[in-house]
């Protein structure tokens, strides 16, 4: 693993329940439009790759699709399992997956490209495992992204935080422009066809106090950094948030949160 690897292992093990309570709503905004570019429907042999807490796995359910799924953390494997009684969910970690080549006729990775040293590696592993003619897609974060996703790092900022040292970030060598044409040819390089890359965009409304919580409780990188300096810099962070959120606050008192997503797909 990389150093990227490793420090994203540490920051999610343990966390499940949180990411469930908060980051795991804004994801499933994208999940309707992944699930169509993988043609998902009755009958199509799934795999769900970081399968989070479950959304992918209980929507493509619900469509037919016969799913299994597979997560990197314990948690977020055992909260796929609550989910979706009946599906199979394993612990496993890109780019290094316990299938045999061509087992699927779709892979799908939501969010999970930002989580992983060697994207190109990843993509090619989810080409392996997925049958000739069959489709694989992936959401990631677009860089630069949304305002609303920028709101707690804003606040951090204010607050004089700094990121950890040990948050590694991905190895130059190794990353690709998080733009829609970056992600088109990251799927072109790792030998898929038909490849095509948009930009998804949409408004998450959420509770401040709630989407607080994430960071609050270590959720994410931006978790990370909230709380690099102990429950002072939490508190000193959290009284710049809340200033900053009035820009995004609704008349009934929820905020309004944009966010940019990166969705692509290709044949194999």
């Amino acid at each position: 693993m990389t150093a990227f690897d490793v420090s994203e292992r540490r920051i999610w093990e343990g966390r499940a329940e949180s990411y469930a309570r908060t980051f795991a709503r804004l994801c499933a905004h994208t999940v309707p439009a992944l699930l169509d570019a993988a043609a998902v429907g009755s009958g199509t042999r799934l795999l769900d790759v970081g399968c989070g807490s479950g959304s992918v796995t209980v929507a493509a359910v619900g469509r037919g699709a016969v799913v299994r799924a597979v997560d990197a953390e314990r948690g977020m494997a055992e909260a796929t399992r609550r989910a979706a009684p009946g599906v199979e969910v394993r612990i496993g970690t890109l780019p290094q997956l316990p299938y045999p080549d061509g087992e699927f006729d779709a892979a799908v990775a939501n969010f999970v490209l930002n989580h992983v040293g060697r994207p190109l590696d990843a993509l090619v592993e989810l080409r392996r495992i997925t049958r000739p003619g069959g489709r694989v897609a992936v959401t990631i974060w677009q860089m630069p992204g949304g305002a609303g996703r920028e709101l707690v790092g804003r606040a951090a900022e204010a607050a004089g935080l700094v990121r950890p040292e040990w948050l590694a970030t991905v190895d130059e060598e190794h990353n690709f422009p998080r733009t829609a044409p970056g992600l088109a040819a990251l799927l072109t390089a790792a030998g898929l066809r038909d490849v095509r890359s948009e930009s998804l965009s949409w408004e998450h409304r959420t509770d401040p106090e709630e989407w607080w919580a994430g960071p609050a409780a270590g959720v994410a990188a931006i978790g990370q950094l909230v709380n690099s300096r102990g429950p002072e810099g939490v508190a000193a962070a959290k009284r710049e948030y809340d200033v900053l959120s009035g820009e995004f606050a609704s008349e009934g008192g929820d905020l309004v949160l944009p966010h940019l997503a990166l969705l692509a797909q290709g044949r194999v």
